[in-house]
């Protein structure tokens, strides 16, 4: 049997900022009612963090949870505990109507990371960034260009980007033709 790789093998750009692949990640996408105990227990059990407010992620180190919708969290786990994750999120739902899904192998994400952050999303994604509305633990659902993808802010500099694996190369293609030398437009 193989073993799991990233989409791109981690690959990495340096320009305006440093674009990196991040390395395998755990994903589960939870879907229920998120004022319901059970659904709020069964993601902070598995995530070891607070519950996110809306548009929010809450995510420290490997572990978190992100607010997706309103009936949706994507939970965030050490890749080689999905697995086990995914049935103790399960157990801890019991009755409740729920859906658990481990989309781990369907996703790719990166880390964008340097002073002009901003600057370089914003060439690609129609949202304010500025300072005082999309801040640290904000979280987004967006096209970033052509595709579909969710952001949000690890701290003052780093933002984290997940998508589908499908699209990474493109992904990781724009990225680096926004944050390309010769492209600055130091806005924020």
């Amino acid at each position: 049997m193989s073993e799991p790789v990233t989409a791109l093998g981690g690959v990495s750009h340096d320009g305006l900022v440093h674009i990196k692949e991040a390395p395998l990640q755990g994903m589960i996408t939870l879907r229920g009612d998120l004022s319901s105990t059970a659904v709020q227990n069964a993601a902070t059990g598995v995530a070891a963090v607070d519950m996110p407010g809306k548009r929010e992620a809450n995510c420290v180190d490997q572990r978190g949870i992100c607010w997706m919708s309103p009936d949706e969290l994507l939970v965030l786990c050490p890749y080689d505990t999905v697995t086990a994750n995914v049935t103790k999120m399960t157990a801890t739902l019991g009755t409740v109507h729920a859906l658990v899904v481990d989309v781990s192998d369907a996703r790719a994400s990166f880390r964008v990371k340097g002073p002009l952050v901003r600057d370089v999303m914003a060439k690609l994604c129609p949202i304010d960034l500025s300072k005082e509305i999309f801040k640290n633990g904000h979280f987004r659902r967006t096209r970033l260009a052509q595709v579909t993808a969710a952001f949000w802010m690890r701290d003052t500099e780093t933002v984290q980007l997940i998508c589908f694996r499908s699209v990474a190369g493109y992904v990781f293609d724009v990225l680096k033709a926004a944050a390309s030398q010769n492209s600055a437009v130091p806005y924020f």
